[in-house]
């Protein structure tokens, strides 16, 4: 199968669902990262940069692309992410899309669901992943990261300027993703899971 993940920004992917991905990896799937801003006012564009990369080497995906679009101002270009979305999946026709949720407090990831959700509407699977400032999520689906939260949490570390960027005192970010983990592993009835809500889900039965 193919695989997209779409992120606003560099380690939302990461915290989102690099655990499900690395078990799709794996497993011999086709993995592709778009990554619409660099992420410039969270530090240094050339070091947000080059810190995606390094967590992208060690997800090993098909391919990571630029959206290019200026950090914050997504809002600004909700129609002209819908075309460049539905250009990447007319290229890649992936086979499940995951995207940050669309109820969050950040204004960029809540035009990227926005915008997901329209170029996106004559794909099967698309499912919302969670992050550290999204609100009202309710899970519905469950994958069980325990083999693969090690390698999520090396692909957290890559993003070395981020890490203590949590504006929580005294937690990490690889601390708030391993509660979240446990969380919703407990929700789940296991150790460590990620969890999605669908916007769509087909299960198929042959």
């Amino acid at each position: 199968m193919k695989i997209l993940a779409i992120g606003a920004h560099p380690d939302d992917i990461e915290v989102g669902c690099s655990g499900t991905l690395t078990k799709y990896a794996k497993s011999g799937h086709e993995i592709h990262l778009l990554v619409m801003t660099e992420g410039h006012m969270g530090g240094e564009r050339s070091v947000r940069k080059k810190e995606q990369m390094k967590s992208a080497k060690i997800l090993n995906p098909r391919e990571l692309i630029w959206g290019g679009f200026e950090d914050t101002q997504l809002s600004l270009h909700v129609n002209k992410m819908v075309q460049d979305i539905e250009s990447v999946l007319k290229k890649i026709a992936p086979d499940f899309i995951f995207v940050q949720h669309e109820d969050d407090t950040h204004q960029d990831h809540v035009s990227l669901a926005k915008a997901t959700i329209s170029a996106t509407r004559y794909v099967r699977n698309v499912l919302f992943y969670e992050g550290p400032t999204t609100q009202n999520f309710s899970p519905t689906v469950f994958v069980d990261i325990k083999e693969t939260i090690d390698k999520k949490f090396a692909m957290l570390l890559a993003h070395r300027s981020q890490v203590q960027k949590t504006n929580i005192e005294g937690l990490s970010i690889t601390d708030v993703v391993r509660s979240t983990a446990v969380f919703r592993g407990i929700q789940g009835r296991v150790q460590f899971a990620e969890a999605f809500v669908p916007l769509r889900l087909f299960i198929n039965v042959s």
